[in-house]
C-alpha cells in the first residue's frame, strides 16, 4: 500500500525531475533503454488499431532501441517517441506523463523505479500539511458499522 506522501505535489515534483534528468542522462550518452509505463495513461497519434491495443496489459514495457530511440523527446511534462506495433508495425506516436514511466531499465538492469501517480488536471486533491488524528477517529466512529473494527480490551 502505497503512502499518500508519495503521491504529494511536494514528492511528485520530485519524482519527476529524478525520471527527466535520467532520460536526459542516457540520452547525453547515447545510452538505449527500456520502460515500464502504466498503459491507460498512454496516448497514441494515430490511435492504435482496437486488435493491437488490447494485448496490453496494465503495464506496457517499451525498449527504446534504433529508429524509436532516435525519435525519443522529452520536454517538462511529458515524454514521446515514435513505434512500429503489432505484425504489420503499425506507426504511431506515443506520448505519456513522466510520471507514468514507473521503471527503467538499461539492459537487464533496473536503474529506476517510481512510486508515484501522474498528475491529472481535472482531479483535484487536496493534501493538509497536518493531519488531524483525532478528527479522522472522530469520523471513523460516528458510523456504527466501524465499531466492529475496534479491538476489545
Amino acid at each position: 500500500m502505497q503512502d499518500d506522501i508519495f503521491q504529494t505535489p511536494a514528492y511528485q515534483k520530485i519524482a519527476s525531475s529524478t525520471i527527466d534528468r535520467t532520460i536526459r542522462f542516457l540520452f547525453d550518452n547515447n545510452k538505449e533503454f527500456s520502460l515500464a509505463c502504466e498503459a491507460k495513461y498512454l496516448n497514441f497519434e494515430p490511435e492504435l488499431p482496437p486488435h493491437i491495443k488490447e494485448t496490453f496489459g496494465e503495464t506496457v514495457l517499451f525498449i527504446l532501441t534504433g529508429y524509436t530511440y532516435e525519435t525519443a523527446q522529452i520536454d517538462e511534462e511529458y515524454f514521446s517517441f515514435e513505434a512500429g506495433f503489432g505484425e504489420e508495425s503499425f506507426g504511431s506516436t506515443v506520448t505519456l506523463p513522466i510520471l507514468a514511466i514507473k521503471q527503467m531499465f538499461v539492459g537487464e538492469y533496473p536503474i529506476l523505479f517510481n512510486i508515484c501517480n501522474p498528475v491529472i488536471e481535472d482531479e483535484v486533491v487536496f493534501y493538509p500539511e497536518e493531519i488531524d488524528t483525532s478528527k479522522s477517529m472522530a469520523a471513523l466512529l460516528n458510523n456504527p458499522e466501524n465499531k466492529k473494527f475496534l479491538k476489545k480490551k
